[in-house]
């Protein structure tokens, strides 16, 4: 006889009701089918659970360490249960959503928690190639990313669309200037980012654009990093245009040629049907719709 949730569930019910009748009322079973469960369970493991002690049940001292562990046990199951339950729906359910860059996706999140307060969130950052794994391997219910392919994996929503710029110290030469070209940029020491970036991607094809595959003076695996290293005279580096709103220590510049627009996408994997994913993605028209007025993202 293997043990089994229902069986925990009879041990910890005849427990507390003291008769197998009480245990059978409370469990909706008959009192033949909750004794043999119980006798079933004595005679496979050469235990005893139950006495008798002027006609009610009491349980043995080992019973009743084995009921405190199956009362954890159910606690758990039950907590695991309406997670279950909960989860993807409006009504207290949960949502986890990738990020590549801090902006515009954190304005996502905040109007969306604004709007749908009972909803837990967990958000997560990382690089382009790991939220994209993420989503695609369902550890992620939703991925707000730029350079998202047009294919039937995807529920898609374009969210804006975004440049990569270059960005130089405030006491840099070219930090008068409003744009950049790629043959002066190859005069600049670079600073790239690490392999699977969003922003490096536009910033590797925007070179080929131009005939040029220069080698970088710095690569970095985080953005911060670029702003510091920025910062602090290292030479040039490429961000996107929101990703964030730390400008004041820095200059962006247009880089001049184009190639560096792509459009920030909100994509979930096609077969996620989801009440909190639906709402999400019904949401973006509204942003969208508060950009063209001139307004920002923020709630």
């Amino acid at each position: 006889m293997a043990l089994s949730f229902r069986k925990l569930e009879v041990l910890s019910a005849v427990s507390e009701a003291g008769s197998f009748a009480g245990a059978a009322r409370h469990l909706h079973l008959t009192q033949p089918g909750v004794s043999q469960l119980i006798r079933g369970l004595e005679d496979e493991f050469g235990v005893v659970l139950f006495t008798r002690h002027k006609g009610r049940l009491r349980a043995t001292p080992f019973c009743d360490r084995l009921c405190d562990a199956a009362d954890r046990v159910i606690l758990e199951y039950r907590a695991v249960e309406q997670m279950l339950h909960r989860h993807g729906t409006l009504a207290q359910g949960e949502l986890s959503i990738g990020l590549g860059n801090a902006m515009p996706g954190m304005s996502v999140v905040a109007a969306f928690n604004k709007t749908y307060p009972n909803v837990g969130l967990r958000v997560s950052t990382g690089s382009h190639d790991k939220i994209m794994r993420d989503v695609i391997n369902h550890r992620l219910d939703v991925g707000i990313l730029p350079e998202i392919p047009d294919d039937r994996r995807f529920r898609r929503k374009v969210l804006t669309t975004n440049h990569v710029v270059a960005i130089v110290g405030l006491d840099h030469p070219f930090a008068r200037r409003d744009s950049i070209s790629c043959a002066a940029l190859l005069g600049q020491p670079l600073i790239f980012r690490s392999e699977g970036s969003s922003t490096q991607k536009v910033v590797d094809r925007y070179f080929r654009r131009n005939g040029a595959d220069p080698a970088p003076f710095l690569i970095l695996d985080t953005r911060d990093g670029v702003y510091e290293a920025v910062v602090n005279g290292m030479g040039v580096g490429f961000v996107w245009q929101t990703a964030t709103g730390r400008n004041r220590d820095v200059r962006q510049l247009t880089l001049e040629g184009g190639g560096t627009q792509s459009a920030e996408v909100v994509f979930a994997p096609a077969d996620r049907e989801m009440e909190t994913i639906g709402a999400l993605f019904d949401m973006i028209d509204v942003l969208r719709g508060s950009t063209a007025q001139g307004r920002t993202f923020t709630t």
